[in-house]
């Protein structure tokens, strides 16, 4: 029920909804994806906010209040970490979370998040690694040899949750891409007054937030509205030209097609804001049980939506590492 409201944030000539029911269960699935702050966000910013039934307003407002005070301490402990870093000499860009928010929908509580992800060159992570330590985060998540970012954590006095930091060094799973991160640096721009922390281009943060998506099998309305933000309100700065072009080098293409078709083809209107130069059916959905066509979905993306061979190889290879490593964990933890 939450996607033809999305669709009504977005499309101009489709109406909200005005059925209660159905705003109830929209509430449901807003709650489960922790959408809450967006909705929000995107009401008022469409001027919609008066046209949804007050319980709704409430429920909502109630959200976005949760949501700006983690987000506001979240970005306290990463100005702290960036401080950090940038008297280190550190090169750091922030990934996602608050400054996504802050920079693409208008304010750093308008999109939940629930921890820290940072892009670092890979050869300064024992330097970074030494940084976080020295904040307290130093519950290590055991790191996976093919995979692109590590975990470091704290405790939290007031939450059984702790607080996580992720290092990045690349935006995909090792070795299964040609992907040059080193792009992605060259066209970084300064972040405020720092020499060192910088952040990604409009157009990088767009193939980065399409590259994450995807390796969430789309699997959130959190991942369409990311998308369908950036090409609404930046969708100039966006060449698919370009895009193409780069991810055919990468060998990221499959991909990249793979999810923009996906977000067109439930949002068809986005042909009128920026023409996407690929073939999509507007308005579909697979026929069959929704199970087994997500579950057909995650293996497609899983194992069969790769550039290469011994891409798809490697791809597999990592995740049968994870599910020996996740059983034999286990095993450990149940001893």
């Amino acid at each position: 029920m939450l996607m033809p409201l999305i669709k009504a944030l977005y499309d101009p000539h489709t109406a909200l909804p005005e059925d209660s029911m159905v705003y109830e269960r929209t509430l449901e699935e807003v709650n489960r994806y922790s959408l809450g702050s967006q909705m929000f966000t995107l009401l008022h910013q469409q001027g919609k906010w008066a046209e949804v039934p007050v319980f709704v307003q409430e429920r909502l407002q109630q959200l976005l209040d949760e949501t700006r005070c983690l987000n506001f301490f979240i970005r306290n402990q990463q100005d702290q970490i960036l401080r950090q870093f940038e008297a280190a000499g550190i090169s750091v860009i922030p990934l996602k979370g608050v400054r996504f928010a802050e920079k693409y929908f208008g304010h750093f509580g308008a999109r939940a998040t629930s921890d820290i992800d940072v892009l670092i060159q890979k050869s300064e992570l024992g330097s970074a690694i030494q940084c976080l330590k020295s904040l307290g985060f130093v519950i290590e998540e055991e790191r996976s040899p093919s995979h692109f970012h590590w975990s470091f954590s704290k405790r939290l006095p007031s939450s059984s949750i702790p607080l996580t930091v992720e290092l990045h060094w690349n935006v995909l799973v090792e070795q299964t891409s040609n992907i040059n991160m080193s792009e992605f640096w060259e066209q970084a721009t300064p972040f405020a007054s720092y020499q060192h922390v910088k952040e990604l281009s409009v157009y990088h943060t767009f193939y980065m937030i399409c590259l994450h998506g995807w390796s969430h099998y789309m699997d959130s309305p959190k991942y369409y509205i990311d998308i369908m933000q950036m090409i609404h309100r930046h969708g100039g700065d966006i060449s698919f030209e370009t895009l193409f072009q780069d991810a055919a080098s990468h060998q990221t293409l499959k991909r990249i097609h793979r999810t923009l078709v996906n977000v067109y083809g439930h949002f068809p209107h986005l042909g009128d804001v920026k023409e996407l130069p690929v073939s999509y059916k507007k308005g579909s959905s697979p026929s069959g049980s929704r199970y087994l066509v997500t579950l057909a979905n995650k293996i497609i993306n899983k194992f069969f939506n790769f550039d290469s061979a011994s891409h798809t190889l490697v791809a597999m290879f990592h995740t049968l590492s994870q599910l020996v490593n996740s059983r034999f964990s286990s095993r450990i933890k149940k001893f």
